[in-house]
This record gives structure tokens, sequence and C-alpha cells, in this order.
């Protein structure tokens, strides 16, 4: 991140709590509390180790999610988007998946499987992955067939073709895809911990929701997406930058 954009992003969260603090003086404390006093409850949280353990497990469930949705649909949306026959043979239920909403697959894997950590995770990464395939097909389809004659001609073989090929053409989509998934799949993780879980960010939000703690909710909520942010810019930005240096 340059210099400008990151005073920018500075003017513009300076910007976010201000108008915060600005509502909470129009407010009831209760309804909606003032930064400082979230920020407490959240420095406190993490002294005591509750947020830190509750934060803990949905991320590890974020990241299990992240990871199937992201190599299944991606070898999904490959193949449908190469292979017209798979494509027009299946396109019916990607439409039929992709409306499908997040409560109800939960809903249904809960049923279905029971109150279990792999129905969450299933849950989680059914909702996720056609997305994905509507996003990789759309790339396979852009794919430049020069490059794979120029690969035939030089007998790379399957394996290096993806890797120096195919993938480097793909990397946008996949890039996405990510970002996507990313925001996504942690709002569906929430979700499925508050049906069905007893630990992670989403059950404690539901605690706090019972005892209308909106102190509570914020703190909790602003820590996962202090945490997600990290992720975007210590990770997939740096991933996005070194992806996108074969076009230079």
């Amino acid at each position: 991140m340059t210099g400008r954009r990151m005073v920018w992003q500075a003017l513009s969260l300076a910007l976010l709590l201000a108008a915060w603090q600005v509502a909470a003086l129009a407010a009831p404390t209760a309804t909606l509390p003032p930064p400082g006093l979230v920020l407490a409850a959240l420095a406190k949280a993490a002294v005591q180790g509750d947020l830190l353990h509750h934060l803990t497990i949905t991320l590890a469930r974020v990241a299990v999610s992240f990871a199937l949705a992201l190599s299944v649909g991606s070898a999904l949306g490959i193949a449908l988007g190469r292979v017209a026959v798979l494509d027009r043979l299946f396109d019916g239920w990607v439409v039929f998946f992709l409306n499908l909403p997040a409560l109800v697959t939960a809903i249904l894997c809960f049923v279905w499987f029971g109150l279990s950590e792999g129905a969450a995770l299933a849950a989680v990464a059914l909702n996720k992955i056609p997305s994905v395939v509507v996003t990789l097909r759309e790339g396979a389809r852009t794919l430049d067939p020069g490059y794979a004659d120029m690969a035939r001609i030089y007998r790379l073989g399957r394996r290096k073709t993806l890797r120096h090929v195919v993938l480097p053409q793909l990397a946008p989509y996949l890039m996405v895809a990510a970002r996507s998934g990313l925001a996504l799949i942690w709002k569906i993780v929430l979700v499925v911990e508050l049906l069905g879980r007893s630990d992670g960010i989403g059950f404690k939000l539901h605690l706090f929701f019972q005892g209308f703690d909106v102190t509570g909710i914020l703190a909790y909520s602003l820590a996962f997406i202090l945490v997600i942010q990290a992720i975007e810019l210590g990770l997939l930005a740096p991933i996005e930058r070194k992806a996108a240096q074969w076009r230079d």
C-alpha cells in the first residue's frame, strides 16, 4: 500500500469514527455506545482471553471453508468453462445453488447431519462454491488459445502448462473469487455459529443479542473486521501483486 493511499485510508477511518461519535451523542448509550466504550470492551475481552478463544475458532472455520470453496469451485469452474457439454449440462445446477439462501443451506445441513462441525463447514462451503464456479468459468472461457498452442509446441506437459500458462491467466479471476469469498464466507460462518455452534464469534453475538448488549456486539464485530482487513492487506494484496508480475 502506497503512502498516499495509507493517508486516505486513515482519513476515511477518522471520518467514520467522528460520525460514529456524533451519532452516539444523539442516541442513548445502550442503543449506540461511543467508540471509546466499545474499544474499552474490546480491550477487556482481549485481556481476559475470551475474545482470542472465540476469534481463533471462527478464523479456523473461515480458513477451512474458504479452502474447500476455492479449491472445489475453481476446479468445477475451469471444467465448465473449458468443456461446453459440461457447461450446458450443469448450468442449471449452478443457477439453482447460486440462488439458494445461505440460511436455508445452513438449516438443512444441521437437520440432515446434526449440529456437528462437519455440517457447519459444509454449509459454509456449499454457499460459496457456486459463485467461485461462475467466476472461474468466465475466466476459463477467456484463456488465450495462442498460449496453449505454444505450450504444445514446446511440449510443456499438463502440469507445467497448468502452472505456467493457465494459472497466470486465471490469476485475476482467482483473486476476485478469493476476495469475494473471504468477504462472504466469514459472514456465513457467523450465521452458522449463531444457529448451531456453542463457540465462535457468531455464538458470542447471539449471547450479546439475548442480553441486549450492543457494546459487546460492536466490540466482537469490530475485532473480527480488523482481523479480516489485516488478512486482506497482509496476505491477499501481496499475492495479487505477485500474480500480476507476469504481465509486466
